[in-house]
């Protein structure tokens, strides 16, 4: 039997970690080549690739290096690969998802998982959500969907999935739209077919800076009266409610939004900014007035990664048109209650 090709890229995070002490915290210790030993299931499935390209906490993760990453994976499918899978720590997996995703623009699935018990703890779920990550992205119907977060048994959108459980096993969901599929009996169930997705070119430079602040209440403004001052190129809000701030704030965005683009985005966790509703001083139209942008569906650390790859590439003139878009949440509203898409070949 010609197995096809798959790729897998450790990066560290809990699903590599162990004590090397009796007492002492975990730290990413394990390799990749010892994670796929866990799962000698892959090996049935798949003619494997597997490589250490880091092993950190995913809090240390930066752009630079998930660029290298990405440089990695793309190669590993230009040279034959079906699919490529990442291991990396849950703390930034929904950021790293998404920027990946805005920058990849081949058919083959790019699979991301991790997991919340260290390699050491019992029931460890490190090898099940890496064994699934597998099978995802060795899936025909995986093709042509972007980036996914494969954990706890679910597969979901770059775009939507948050971790919204600090030690949680059932750690990762996606607010409003739920899971884009599942894995049941080990095959790969789509609850949506694959949606039109818009992908941003390599950023040219690095080293723009975008500040993300989150509306409390009775803040006061000394952060944000220095946002330019400081240096940054963008700033995003995580505003109030619908995406609302106060008056003060609102009166400082709108001499900052003549510098520099700035995206104001929901703290609530769940549901999109309003546009027409509201209309005092520091509204959704207020705000959109002053030259503010809304997140809509897009949460306020995702939407940071967009503004710094627009600004990346000189495209931030374009914000408005990828934010209102809401591109990877089309079609996702239609019903979940659909049936299920395909099967794993």
């Amino acid at each position: 039997m010609n197995l096809p090709k798959l790729a897998i890229a450790a990066l560290g995070g809990t699903v590599s970690m162990q004590a090397r002490n009796a007492g002492e915290g975990v730290i990413p210790t394990v390799s990749g080549e010892t994670l796929l030993a866990c799962v000698p299931q892959v090996t049935t499935l798949a003619r494997v690739t597997v490589e250490t390209l880091g092993l950190l906490p995913s809090a240390s993760l930066n752009f630079e290096v998930l660029l290298s990453v990405l440089s990695w994976a793309k190669y590993q499918v230009e040279q034959g690969a079906a699919g490529v899978v990442i291991t990396q720590g849950t703390d930034t997996l929904e950021e790293t998802a998404v920027f990946f995703d805005y920058l990849w623009d081949r058919d083959e699935p790019l699979v991301l998982t991790g997991a919340m018990r260290s390699a050491q703890q019992a029931g460890a779920d490190g090898p099940a959500n890496l064994l699934d990550a597998c099978r995802v992205a060795l899936a025909d119907n995986s093709r042509r969907r972007g980036v996914q977060v494969v954990m706890n048994g679910q597969i979901h959108q770059a775009c939507s999935v948050r971790k919204t459980d600090s030690l949680a096993l059932q750690a990762f969901s996606s607010p409003v739209f739920g899971p884009v599929g599942l894995l049941i009996e080990d095959v790969v169930r789509y609850l949506r077919q694959p949606t039109q997705r818009m992908c941003l070119p390599l950023p040219q430079h690095t080293t723009q800076k975008v500040a993300l602040l989150e509306a409390s209440l009775s803040a006061d403004t000394l952060l944000l009266e220095n946002i330019l001052k400081l240096g940054y190129d963008g700033l995003v809000i995580a505003g109030f409610g619908a995406g609302h701030v106060s008056q003060k704030w609102a009166e400082v965005v709108e001499h900052i939004a003549e510098k520099i683009p700035v995206i104001i985005a929901t703290r609530t966790g769940s549901g999109a900014t309003a546009r027409a509703s509201y209309g005092f001083v520091g509204s959704e139209m207020d705000l959109i007035g002053k030259g503010a942008v809304m997140a809509g569906f897009l949460c306020p650390r995702k939407a940071r990664i967009l503004l710094w790859l627009l600004l990346g590439c000189q495209r931030q003139d374009e914000l408005a048109r990828y934010l209102n878009n809401d591109t990877c949440f089309q079609n996702q509203r239609s019903s979940v209650g659909a049936q299920l898409a395909g099967d794993e070949r």
